[in-house]
């Protein structure tokens, strides 16, 4: 006997019907498009301009910012998502992730930013390894601020010069990698030049 063949309607495991998404999986695709959206949305001016992307979804981003209506919001938010369907979202959510500092990268910069201001702290000896690290940093001004910040620390007032450190390491560190220092949009903006009394 001949085995009975079977048509590809008929088949269950037909290999066209897993490439098709799911009701549920589009929607769940829908929202995590809008969330990319939002968190772009949410973003300065200044930030935006460091991410590279179409200028389709630039444009539905400045125009979402505009928007004052929840209505108005609501729509924008889902054209904003809309224009994204087309558009590869790894390098945006890498983006995002480097301007809030959660890429693995970025953390491990910070960290051993953070490491070396604790060491100054602790041994002002390793102004040498800092010049050696980084030959264009101002040693005096770092030597100053290390004063300041043991000083806050005795009197018990807010850590300014201990975070000025941080801010200076960062520069350095970013000069040295080439790229910009970045500006603090909060208080930190806010420097102030610290002398010694």
């Amino acid at each position: 006997m001949r085995p009975k063949s079977i048509s590809t309607t008929e088949n269950p495991d037909d290999q066209d019907l897993p490439d098709r998404p799911s009701k549920s999986q589009k929607k769940r695709d829908a929202h995590a498009l809008q969330d990319i959206g939002t968190q772009l949305v949410a973003l300065s001016a200044e930030q935006l301009k460091r991410i590279d992307m179409p200028d389709s979804l630039r444009i539905a981003i400045a125009e979402t910012q505009r928007t004052r209506s929840h209505e108005g919001l609501r729509r924008q938010m889902q054209y904003v998502g809309k224009v994204m369907r087309g558009i590869d979202t790894a390098p945006l959510i890498e983006a995002l992730d480097v301007i809030r500092g959660q890429s693995a990268a970025a953390v491990a910069r910070e960290h051993m930013l953070e490491r070396m201001r604790e060491r100054l702290m602790a041994d002002e000896q390793v102004l040498g390894d800092i010049a050696t690290q980084w030959p264009g940093a101002d040693l005096t001004r770092l030597r100053t601020l290390r004063r300041n910040a043991l000083r806050e620390r005795e009197q018990n007032r807010p850590p300014r010069a201990f975070r000025e450190i941080f801010r200076e390491l960062r520069q350095l560190d970013n000069a040295a990698r080439g790229e910009e220092a970045e500006a603090d949009a909060d208080s930190d903006s806010e420097q102030e030049g610290y002398d010694d009394e």
